[in-house]
């Protein structure tokens, strides 16, 4: 064995020894509310899923993706400019841009690849790009690739913000990108503050809405909508990976001349693969769904609101918020993993995440809502977690 395997087998044992190491957990069912896990031979409460809707198993949403195999075959074998284009991506791109009330959207394979593929595609050393330090991973890549000069503000601090704006006043254009929900925290970015001083500053916003998507707002448009402001904002990034079906592919939205330079320019875009049909369908007849069926929002905001009054009269202490995204703070990384393990023993699937993925001594344990749930489930979770929790002292 050469060297370097040799030095990561030693800290994969490291990791073994010290409790952080993450071991894959196999589903044996579609994701719902309630999955069947290979390795326990048995069903489990769901509360990792960002499935928000239900929407992954919804048999109108999957029988979409099966008349899409038929029609157009398993994949494209191509990327989008070569004979990767199919009609179903101009009817789903369509209905996104619809959707989220902006003139032109372009689907990726992810929304990982929608984030890197933006800004190194337009901002140069002459631009300043401008973002949020509790920015997703995807995001944070991105602005390292970008050639610009590059500020990171205090999360969700206007003054910060502000200032930022102001070291960057040289800049030929400067562009804000922020999460919408931030999803370790699931709080909210101040929206209408950020596109007041992007205004001020004369400043452009983009908003990765993954976690906000069919999420927030009464008919789930997002962000935007919560704050009143649908069809205000730029540039959006999101996902149909999470409450949009859960399958695959992320878009950028935004005005026909973005995303038309990025269909010519964007890397992720000219060297991956284009959705494949089955997905672009799957995700189309998911947003369809969604917008003949409002309630499934209004009954996640419920299933929120019960389940975190629920937690506070147990004794924990969630991040405030209204968001689906319920995180516990742990503390260290090797106790959020143990709880994890605990709550599986108890019937209940749920991750404890750490560094990483969260910085050292904020290891949490996230709950994810969906609207799949019923009060049974939840209840059924809570009692779970004052079992647990009152092992582990958390409560």
């Amino acid at each position: 064995m050469s060297g370097l395997f040799e030095r990561l087998q030693s800290e994969l044992h490291e990791m073994r020894e010290q409790g952080v190491y993450k071991q894959l957990i196999h589903l044996d069912s579609p994701q719902d509310a309630v999955v069947r896990i290979d390795e326990l031979g048995g069903e489990v409460i769901n509360l990792c899923s960002n499935n928000y809707l239900g929407l992954c198993n919804t048999p109108e949403v999957i029988a979409a993706g099966v008349a899409a195999y038929k029609e157009f075959g398993a994949g494209t074998s191509s990327v989008r400019f070569i004979c990767g284009t199919f009609s179903l991506h101009r009817r789903l791109e369509d209905k996104i841009a619809a959707f989220l009330g902006v003139d032109s959207a372009l689907t990726y394979v992810s929304c990982w690849n929608a984030n890197t593929g933006l800004t190194p595609t337009f901002l140069e050393e002459e631009d300043a790009l401008i973002s949020d330090e509790l920015n997703h991973a995807s995001i944070i890549d991105g602005v390292r690739m970008t050639r610009a000069q590059r500020k990171i503000y205090k999360h969700s601090d206007m003054d910060d913000l502000e200032q930022a704006l102001k070291d960057t006043a040289g800049a030929r254009s400067r562009f804000i990108i922020t999460d919408g929900v931030f999803s370790m925290e699931g709080d909210i970015c101040r929206l209408p503050d950020i596109l007041e001083l992007a205004e001020r500053y004369d400043a452009t916003v983009a908003v990765d809405d993954s976690h906000a998507t069919g999420v927030l707002g009464d008919t789930g448009r997002g962000t935007p909508e919560h704050y009143g402001l649908h069809g205000k904002v730029p540039v959006i990034t999101s996902t149909l990976g999470k409450a949009l079906g859960g399958a695959a592919g992320g878009f950028t939205a935004g005005p026909p001349e973005l995303t038309d330079y990025l269909t010519q320019r964007s890397r992720p875009m000219l060297f991956s693969n284009a959705l494949p049909p089955a997905t672009t369908a799957h995700s189309l007849a998911a947003i369809e769904h969604l917008e003949k069926h409002p309630e499934l929002v209004q009954k996640l905001r419920s299933n929120t609101a019960y389940f975190r009054e629920k937690l506070l009269e147990a004794g924990f202490k969630p991040i405030e918020g209204d968001t689906p995204i319920v995180p516990i703070i742990i503390g260290e990384t090797a106790e959020a993993i143990r709880m994890s393990k605990m709550l599986l023993e108890q019937g209940v699937f749920v991750i404890g995440f750490g560094y990483p993925v969260v910085p050292h001594g904020t290891a949490r344990i996230r709950c994810q809502i969906s609207a799949a749930h019923d009060v049974e489930h939840l209840d059924a979770v809570l009692d779970a977690m004052k079992k647990v929790g009152a092992e582990l002292g958390i409560t």
